[in-house]
């Protein structure tokens, strides 16, 4: 990882992904949250702010150093126990069904092997257990899909490795969950090719 990815791309994520629009949805996803709670892709802590009173503890994994500094004040104030535990999503070094539930919000995106990520993220939940989700992906529209391929060189060098052109519920599927709530809509106050998101539940 180089100088641009970590020092630079956890501060464009912390502004980008910080963006006001994006806090009901964050709110939403965290709604029915609880116990024992693993969030990959935790970056800065976005959404530390939106965990409910059910949470009692959240493991959080990230590679990210920078980010995990830029969300010193939120875990100063945050009244959960949050413990960096990690740092790739696709080897978590927890055993079989540590955990209750479980939380990503962009981070499908980014991860080079999203599906071995979600297969580990199943395994450490505990069976019944679920994984809320905030996802940009794979737009239902073909006009605003050719865009997304055509800028997701540009994505891919500029946002460390992000991409706009993943299917979410399929990566979900192929992984083994079983979706059981999902909403498909463009976010408000971004273009169409960024916006395209998937926010819901699934059990594993």
């Amino acid at each position: 990882m180089g100088y641009y990815e970590r020092h630079i791309v956890p501060r464009i994520v912390n502004t980008g992904c910080g963006d006001k629009n994006l806090r009901p949805l964050r709110e939403r996803t965290c709604a029915g949250l609880s116990g024992e709670v693993v969030e990959v892709g935790f970056g800065s802590g976005l959404n530390i702010p939106y965990f409910p009173d059910s949470v009692k503890r959240v493991a959080a994994v990230d590679p990210s150093d920078l980010g995990w500094k830029l969300a010193s004040t939120r875990l100063a104030e945050s009244e959960v126990p949050i413990e960096r535990s990690g740092l790739d999503g696709q080897s978590l070094p927890f055993d079989d069904e540590s955990f209750d539930t479980g939380l990503t919000t962009f981070t499908m995106c980014t991860i080079p092997d999203a599906v071995g990520a979600l297969v580990e993220l199943r395994r450490v939940l505990r069976p019944g257990g679920t994984l809320h989700f905030l996802e940009h992906g794979l737009a239902p529209d073909e006009k605003v899909q050719r865009w997304q391929r055509r800028l997701n060189p540009l994505e891919k060098r500029m946002v460390g490795g992000c991409t706009f052109t993943r299917p979410v519920a399929h990566l979900l599927s192929e992984a083994g969950f079983t979706i059981t709530d999902i909403d498909l809509f463009y976010a408000k106050g971004a273009p169409k090719f960024a916006a395209a998101m998937s926010l819901g539940v699934a059990t594993a």
